[in-house]
Formats: C-alpha cells, sequence, structure tokens
C-alpha cells in the first residue's frame, strides 16, 4: 500500500512514523523544524489519517506499506523516525530492510509484548454519535463522559472529519483497528540483528520503557544508546519538543 505522506526541506531523507490512532499531523511541527536539516516525510501508517483502510493491521504489513511508499518516492537511504506504534514499524522495517536505513530512531517503545490498555479510549471514541453531533466540541463533550484526560481527547479529536453533508466521521478505520488490537500489542522479533546505529529516547515520565527491555534492544539493534529526557512522558517530542529535537539532531548529525 502507498501510504499517504507530507515532504518538506531539503537533503538527506528521514521519515517519521506516528503512533496508534495518530496522524502524520501530530509530527509535523517537528518536521517543519527538521526540514531546515533534512528532507522530511511523515507517513499516515495505513488505517490512520488519509492512508488506506484496511482489514489487516500487522506490523509486517506496515513494513511493506513504508518500503513501498520509500520506492515510490525513489528513497534509496533514509533516517528513520517511530513513536509508539510507529516505532515498532521502524523496528520492524529495520529488521526487513536494514540496507534502506542509515540511523533508527525509537522514541519511548520497547520491542517487546504490551498489555491491552487501549480500552477506556476505544469507549470513549464509540461513545461519540457521530450521527447526532455537531461541532467537535459536542464529540468532546460525549467523550468525556469516559475519560478525563484532555490532551488524549485533544489528540482523537484531530482525526474526527467533517464531511460535505456536515456530519462527522473518524479519519481513521475504528473498527478494523478495534478488531486488529492484539496486532497492535504484539512484539518485534527476529532471529538475527542488524547494526544499524540506533537512539532510544524515553520520556522519564514514561513507564513505556524499562531497564528489562535494553537488553531486548541489544538483541535487535546492538548499536544503540539510550537517552532519557526527564520532564516528558510518552509524548516526548510534543511535551519536550525542544529536548526532543536537540538529541535527535546530535545524534541525527553525528
Amino acid at each position: 500500500m502507498i501510504l499517504n505522506y507530507k515532504v518538506s526541506g531539503s537533503g538527506f531523507p528521514v521519515v517519521i512514523l506516528h503512533g496508534f490512532l495518530g496522524s502524520l499531523d501530530n509530527w509535523q511541527s517537528i518536521a517543519n523544524q527538521l526540514s531546515t536539516y533534512f528532507t522530511t516525510y511523515t507517513f499516515d501508517l495505513r488505517n490512520h489519517g488519509r492512508s488506506g483502510h484496511t482489514d489487516s493491521n500487522s506490523y509486517e504489513d506496515m513494513s511493506n506499506d513504508v518500503a513501498e511508499t520509500i520506492q515510490q518516492l525513489g528513497i534509496e537511504k533514509l533516517h528513520l523516525i517511530g513513536h509508539s506504534m510507529g516505532g515498532k514499524v521502524a523496528m520492524r522495517f529495520a529488521l526487513d530492510f536494514p540496507h534502506l536505513v542509515e540511523k533508527l530512531v525509537v522514541v519511548d517503545i520497547s520491542p517487546r509484548k504490551y498489555n491491552r490498555h487501549h480500552d477506556s479510549v476505544f469507549e470513549a471514541m464509540f461513545a461519540v454519535d457521530l450521527k447526532a453531533i455537531h461541532s467537535r466540541g459536542e464529540a468532546e463533550i460525549q467523550m468525556s463522559k469516559v475519560i478525563d484526560d484532555k490532551p488524549t481527547k485533544q489528540l482523537l479529536l484531530k482525526s474526527l472529519e467533517r464531511q460535505p453533508d456536515g456530519s462527522y466521521e473518524w479519519k481513521m478505520n475504528l473498527d478494523v483497528l478495534y478488531e486488529q488490537y492484539e496486532e497492535i500489542v504484539k512484539p518485534i522479533e527476529a532471529d538475527h540483528a542488524v547494526p544499524i546505529e540506533t537512539l532510544i529516547i524515553k520520556g522519564g515520565k514514561s513507564r513505556y520503557i524499562n531497564e528489562n527491555d535494553l537488553p531486548l534492544f541489544s538483541a535487535l539493534f546492538p548499536k544503540n544508546q539510550l537517552v532519557t529526557i526527564p520532564e516528558a512522558g510518552h509524548w516526548v517530542h510534543a511535551e519536550a519538543p525542544r529536548e526532543f529535537l536537540e538529541a535527535s539532531l546530535a545524534f541525527l548529525q553525528s
């Protein structure tokens, strides 16, 4: 599948992959700042944003989508940045197509299997009566009956799109993402390691990466280094953009 993307800047290519239930818009501010030094591409992964909908959502499928898209774009080598689910896609891609990746940045996610932790988010999204609402504000009120966290609600509402007839639809393929959720929490595994220089960026307030995860990284990407941004949670790039950019540029330009 050829993915929807945005491109800016000039120089060596940097491809950025967003997290679960997100879209390329979540990374546009960072991409614009990186575009001073690189050609930056932000992708909508399958079943997200404006990319195609399909019944499958495995990491193998998403990795192949990225490969097809960069082939279409004529990219022969790239730096790859992935956050959360996008970080797992980035790891899968680097293991599947190591000759295409110069450097890898994995943002606040481990290769391990995770427990289910999006059920309340799904409940909140399914609680929105798409036929009855007339604004995102009304959708937020309905979601608030399930979740209180405003940043999470604002992130999700970015994927709520007004149709020509005035109604609203989720841009993401919500039903399939719910049905395929077990694919999202699966581990990234391989019987080989790849010598790609890898930067792991962890939010200091996040629990997505712990010390037990470091051997898992080293088994797949032995040339790795860890940077912790103390004041950031899981949304490192949004909560500490300056520190995130400094760490990323120091690594990518070294």
